[in-house]
């Protein structure tokens, strides 16, 4: 809980001169605990705190710790969270009383809450936002369903757990068994777990390929709490990927100790997957895609105590599941787990923060690593879980890149073209065993134009805009991407050129001229637009940008990885770590043996980590460039965004820690409102060493909130570690 200290309080009463004392016709307070310390529902950095109010003696037993209120702040009715109830109040005026009660669900344990300041103060942001994030929004209908029969002898809290079945996806085999004690009280296994899975019906077949797999499903069953950092083999068969059994596993593990679990992942694809991979597992899988009534008694289940594990995208992280022992994030790459609204916090740190708090294992998995899980195991925070190498050779697909020697000097063109020959071998081989795959990095059909003469960029010629030119079809006018108007009367700034040509060429285009190319062949599409989750083993052609590929039945029989110099161009400092992560998890598709062409050059170091299968050479790589150069993670980062006067002012403002290194302002490329100067932006950045983190996240927050007191005008958004400082 944050601490308490004098502060002032919603609804006290101002200097009068007179003697605070009760209201006539106020309503008594409450005999115990008179007091409630409720965090309100305000973005307000200056704000972020607890504050006191008085519990009627009517509302004595709907107000619990927890629970939703709402109360009088600042004039006007607003929600909140009832974190505790004291005694006494530090406040030497008069409290005002709670409005109500809005129900008295406890939905904020009191480890969530906890973990929502943890968050806040670790991303400069304020509670309220992250419990936005953490707790979904109430639907009464939902909460006043009938419970299940077993609901009775469990706790609210989810003490003892009963044995649920998991939102229909899971039942339990032995309802009503007892949960082990916590490994924090000093317990070893439990002996059964709260979904009837003895240790002994724990498979640990998909982790023998790792020389310390066992021993990590081990530890989980004793009811200790081992962290990992996994680098997942490749491959696929009849069943699928392999790693949502291994984690399945992992999850069954930590039941048999009579702890919950925690399964984070990117999108709803890998959700479903996880989720019929657990099968009879008591669990729920969580969401956005349900609709809010299911989501929420989804997420009523797990706070109830009703089942024990939560699977879902990275709002899961903050999933009320009691007694945790294990948190999994798989892919933590993937830009799908940074979350978009303040204070911006990112799953993978999410859920570290809740592991460290509560004493529970971690397993931080993918087929590429991060550099971020590379800095976990060199701090000795968490161990790596690497296959043998006998296995990755006998599971790895058999990569060739596009631009190398033997190929150039066979097929003189294959710097000019898109689809080199040995890209079309490959696909015409693979057609004749089963799908094949071909991943393109931009979606739509031609996101980028150039001039046909000069070779000029094509731009909105709308004042103040200056957009990138695109087209949606080869039927259709150019329109602009950033303020979407039609462009039929362009004309090149350079040189008044009217005709345009692609620089990026996208997936539904890619579709269409391979459609040409193998016209007896079916091609099917997955991106944005429709998401594919499987294919069948028939031959096919699948278009589909990163992370969209469809699973296939028995794996792909090939895959060609284009434009990956559009991957690698990018002007970003994760441009290298994020390619070749785009291109494992699509290699991994693959049948064991498969040939998978990469067209990018094979001196890159991110195509040789392809080639050798070896993303863990390459991100220690990047680690040890990035410590010479300063850069995260082994320096902490954090940028301002806003007009140019309320970037500078912030700056000249903030106590910035020592060390600190200030980095700009630069004007930021991106839509534009209109056209006048305010409507542009500045970004500023801020480094400071690792170990100054906190310092920095202190005195940011600390900036905003004397800019909101002063009521400024202009927004100066704040992220902490972003994944793109640049």
């Amino acid at each position: 809980m944050p601490e308490r200290g004098p502060r002032r309080i919603a609804g006290a009463a101002g200097p009068t001169g007179r003697k605070p004392g009760p209201a006539k016709g106020a309503p008594e307070p409450a005999a115990q605990a008179p007091v409630a310390r409720v965090v309100v529902d305000t973005p307000l950095p200056h704000l972020d705190r607890p504050f006191d109010y008085l519990v009627p003696a009517s509302m004595d037993a709907d107000a619990v710790p927890g629970c939703r209120v709402r109360v009088r702040f600042a004039g006007k009715l607003t929600d909140g969270f009832l974190l505790e109830r004291a005694e006494n109040t530090d406040h030497e005026g008069r409290l005002a009383f709670l409005e109500r009660v809005i129900s008295p669900e406890p939905v904020l344990t009191a480890e969530i809450a906890g973990l929502a300041r943890a968050v806040a103060d670790r991303y400069a942001g304020t509670m309220s936002d992250v419990l936005r994030l953490a707790v979904p929004p109430r639907h009464a209908k939902v909460e006043a369903e009938p419970r299940p029969p077993q609901e009775s002898a469990t706790s609210a809290q989810g003490a003892a757990p009963g044995g649920a079945d998991g939102g229909g996806t899971g039942r339990s085999e032995t309802e009503g068994a007892k949960p082990g004690r916590s490994p924090a009280a000093g317990a070893g296994p439990g002996g059964a777990d709260r979904g009837g899975t003895g240790r002994s019906d724990v498979d640990a077949g998909h982790w023998r390929a790792y020389p310390a797999g066992e021993s990590f499903l081990a530890a989980l069953a004793d009811g200790r709490s081992p962290r990992a950092v996994w680098s997942a083999l490749p491959g696929t068969d009849r069943d699928g990927p392999s790693w949502p059994y291994a984690v399945a596993a992992a999850v069954r593990a930590t039941l048999a100790s009579g702890r919950g679990a925690v399964v984070v992942l990117p999108d709803g694809k890998d959700v479903a997957l996880a989720d019929r991979v657990l099968g009879d597992t008591p669990h729920v899988a969580i969401t956005a895609d349900l609709g809010p009534a299911e989501r929420y008694r989804r997420w009523l289940r797990v706070l109830r105590g009703e089942v024990p594990v939560a699977v879902g995208t990275k709002a899961a992280a903050f999933a009320p599941v009691a007694d945790l022992g294990l948190a999994v994030i798989w892919d933590d790459g993937d830009d799908l787990h940074d979350e978009q609204h303040a204070p911006y916090p990112h799953a993978r740190e999410v859920l570290a923060l809740r592991a460290h708090r509560a004493g529970a294992a971690m397993l931080i998995g993918g087929y590429a690593r991060t550099v971020e899980a590379t800095r976990l195991i060199a701090s000795g925070w968490a161990r790596p879980l690497v296959g043998r190498r006998e296995e990755v050779r006998a599971r790895a697909p058999r990569v060739r890149p596009a631009g190398d020697d033997a190929e150039m000097a066979r097929d003189e063109a294959a710097r000019a073209v898109r689809l080199p020959s040995l890209a079309w071998r490959a696909l015409r081989r693979g057609l004749e065993h089963g799908p094949v795959l071909v991943q393109v990095p931009r979606r739509g059909y031609l996101p980028v134009l150039a001039c046909q003469n000069c070779r000029a960029l094509a731009r909105c010629g709308h004042a103040g805009c200056s957009g990138p030119l695109a087209l949606r079809s080869g039927h259709a006018a150019p329109y602009c991407r950033w303020c979407g108007r039609i462009a039929g009367d362009w004309r090149c700034g350079a040189c008044g050129g009217r005709r345009v040509r692609a620089v990026v060429t996208g997936s539904r285009r890619t579709a269409e001229e391979l459609g040409r190319a193998f016209p007896s062949v079916t091609v099917r599409t997955s991106g944005r637009d429709e998401v594919l989750a499987t294919i069948g083993a028939a031959p096919a052609l699948v278009v589909a940008t990163p992370g969209a590929e469809p699973v296939p039945d028995g794996g792909y029989a090939a895959a060609v990885l284009l434009d990956g110099w559009a991957l690698l161009g990018r002007p970003e400092l994760r441009a290298a770590e994020e390619a070749l992560r785009r291109w494992m998890n699509a290699a991994a598709l693959l049948r064991p043996g498969a040939e998978a062409v990469v067209l990018a050059d094979s001196s890159v170091p991110a195509v040789q980590a392809l080639v050798r299968w070896d993303p863990v050479t390459h991100a220690e790589r990047e680690l040890g460039e990035r410590a010479e150069l300063g850069f995260p993670p082994v320096t902490r980062v954090a940028t301002l965004t806003g007009p140019p006067s309320a970037v500078r002012e912030m700056l000249a403002s903030v106590e910035l820690p020592a060390g600190a290194q200030v980095l700009g302002p630069v004007p930021v490329e991106g839509p534009r409102s209109g056209g006048d100067r305010e409507s542009e932006l500045e970004r500023a950045m801020i480094r400071v060493p690792r170990a100054q983190g906190a310092a920095l996240a202190r005195a940011l927050k600390g900036a905003s909130g004397v800019r909101s007191a002063r009521k400024a005008a202009d927004l100066v958004r704040v992220r902490v570690d972003p994944l793109d400082p640049v």
